[in-house]
């Protein structure tokens, strides 16, 4: 489904460059759920842009079912980590989940019933005419999946989705994705800090190292496919692999780059609250 080679990006020239990401390359097969972790401004968000073709690389390449990405796919959807400044607070939950079928040839009736859909599949069937400022933090962060959803991706790429909600309804949407995403067997690329997070909710952990960002370790989840909040996280295979992640992001070197400036250009935009839609 996405094939990374050689992936390089740099902010800047001469004295004030920075590089973001060094020579990442992996793949994420079709209906799998891989999850990246790296340190706090290790590069994971200039990765997930240039994935999406937000931005170019600075060298190597991006393909999606085979093609090179070159701006952003019809067939792929982003959600981001600041729900309250995805979502259009004067338009109706309905029609947000809506907006980015406008652009498609697809009949006012096919949106609406596509917006529905996907609303039923995160359990916000009743919402459809509220407004975003109506609903709960939790609620909105569903709104932004089922937008993403509506469009039908391929691939669904994620930027720390669940970081600004409160632990028990971070559990909820963990357990919402991993739901959604065996029921419509969906390709998902998505980007966490949270150790836990990651093992939870991946088929695969992707490791990176310190800024500029490249892959530490390429890990396998042995677990089962039905996973529980309280019972999975307190099983022998969790904690071990929870421990193995810890340990390779505790021992990944820090880059004398990185001892100067962690945060890429992507990542203090991030801190500032700024996402690109």
């Amino acid at each position: 489904m996405l094939e990374v080679t050689g992936l390089n990006h740099r902010y800047g020239s001469g004295e004030a460059t920075h590089i973001a990401v060094r020579d990442l390359s992996f793949s994420v097969a079709a209906g799998e759920l891989a999850c990246i972790v790296g340190p706090s401004g290790c590069g994971k968000s200039t990765l997930l842009r240039c994935i999406a073709g937000l931005i170019p690389p600075s060298a190597g390449s991006v393909q999606l079912h085979g093609d090179p990405v070159n701006g952003v796919p019809e067939d792929l959807a982003v959600v981001f980590q600041d729900y309250s400044r995805s979502l259009f607070p004067w338009l109706s939950v309905a029609r947000n989940v809506e907006f980015p079928l406008r652009w498609r040839r697809i009949s006012k009736q096919e949106r609406a019933q596509r917006a529905q859909e996907a609303l039923d599949a995160v359990g916000l069937s009743e919402v459809g005419k509220k407004f975003p400022w109506q609903l709960s933090g939790g609620m909105q962060q569903r709104v932004s999946i089922a937008r993403a959803l509506a469009s039908r991706p391929a691939l669904l790429l994620m930027d720390e989705p669940f970081a600004s909600v409160d632990a028990q309804t971070r559990f909820e949407l963990e357990d919402l994705l991993r739901r959604v995403q065996r029921e419509q067997n969906s390709t998902i690329l998505l980007v966490t800090h949270d150790i836990d997070e990651s093992v939870y909710l991946g088929d695969r952990v992707l490791v990176l190292s310190s800024s500029p960002a490249t892959i530490v370790a390429d890990l396998p989840v042995d677990l089962p496919a039905e996973r529980h909040q309280i019972a999975t996280r307190e099983s022998a295979r969790f904690v071990a692999l929870r421990g193995e992640v810890a340990r390779l992001l505790q021992s990944t070197p820090t880059s004398p780059q990185s001892d100067v400036d962690t945060d890429g250009p992507a990542e203090r935009a991030d801190s500032a609250k700024e996402t690109a839609h």
